[in-house]
């Protein structure tokens, strides 16, 4: 497993990172989860990527009990806020107030003095950014968080949050926690080129497309225990699942069949192709899954595999 920095911080994280959303915490037992845990450290990933809204705070319970056996200066574990926790007024958003009481709830879960990364799951229009910055200035200053960082948040957002921790000598976002896949290369456009000015690092959720780009809904099959045929977990694919997206992602096989990977394994590295891509989390349902999605670690696809890819699912136009 390699590992790459988070933009230009020095946090250095697994090129793959093991993912809590929709699996820890409700899919999965406490012993099914140790296990996929500590395969997943054993095999070289150290970043444990989570959120206090995921199953409502049982994914953070999950992945701490899994982890009470390592080392904890041996893993980076991440977790998020923003979504309500509650129907109460302050129990979601990004104010000082709940920022706060987020990551000691999070801190309590996961059993834990200390995050290594905390990110904003989404912007808040209703609070000011600076309010937003100088609560996690204050978090690190206090030691509860190393670093910090944002999520699927525009570059117009990101830039203005770097611009006010300049201007009170705070603490800079190092991370963004955007979608990216052969299936949304959107933030091609302006999202990475804006990070990479400013040295801030992609750590990218649903690489795989929701599971799409496994190929493992070819001629419209939906195999049993698939994403697709869960009503709670399939309603963010949208239209991922048209006939003409899985015939796109059935003409990537070739290409993978001649690296000798396999198609879940061509789109890992394919994200991993540029360097602006800190880690990919993945969201692993059995050992074999995650051990095949690890082994994309380290591959490098030549330029004609790339070009190939391209005629595909071709970049977004620039403006």
């Amino acid at each position: 497993m390699q590992t790459r920095p988070v933009g230009d911080a020095g946090l250095r994280v697994s090129e793959i990172a093991f993912g809590s959303w929709l699996t820890l915490g409700s899919r999965f037992d406490e012993t099914s989860t140790e296990r996929l845990v500590l395969r997943a450290f054993d095999l070289g990933v150290n970043f444990f990527d989570t959120a206090d809204v995921y199953a409502k705070g049982a994914a953070e319970i999950a992945l701490g009990r899994a982890l009470q056996g390592v080392s904890r200066h041996h893993v980076v574990v991440a977790s998020k806020c923003f979504f309500p926790m509650s129907d109460r007024p302050n129990d979601g958003g990004l104010s000082r107030k709940h920022i706060v009481e987020s990551v000691d709830g999070s801190l309590r879960r996961l059993g834990t003095d200390y995050l290594d990364l905390h990110q904003c799951h989404r912007a808040d229009p209703d609070v000011a950014i600076e309010e937003t910055v100088r609560a996690y200035e204050d978090l690190v200053r206090q030691g509860k968080l190393l670093y910090w960082g944002v999520s699927k948040w525009g570059p117009e957002q990101i830039a203005e949050a770097c611009r006010v921790a300049d201007r009170v000598n705070g603490y800079r976002p190092i991370s963004n926690q955007p979608e990216y896949s052969l299936l949304e290369r959107g933030l091609e456009r302006s999202v990475l080129p804006g990070c990479a000015a400013l040295g801030i690092g992609q750590i990218v959720f649903s690489p795989l497309g929701q599971g799409v780009l496994t190929g493992k809904y070819r001629a419209g099959s939906r195999p049993a225990g698939s994403r697709a045929n869960d009503d709670q977990r399939n309603r963010w694919m949208g239209d991922y699942l048209a006939p003409e997206v899985v015939d796109r992602v059935e003409a990537l096989r070739p290409i993978a069949d001649g690296l000798s990977i396999s198609l879940s394994q061509l789109a890992l590295a394919w994200c991993l192709r540029t360097s602006a891509v800190a880690s990919v989390i993945v969201g692993a349902t059995s050992i074999a899954q995650l051990e095949e999605n690890c082994g994309a670690s380290g591959i490098t696809l030549p330029d004609s595999a790339l070009k190939r890819i391209d005629e595909i699912f071709p970049p977004p136009e620039m403006a």
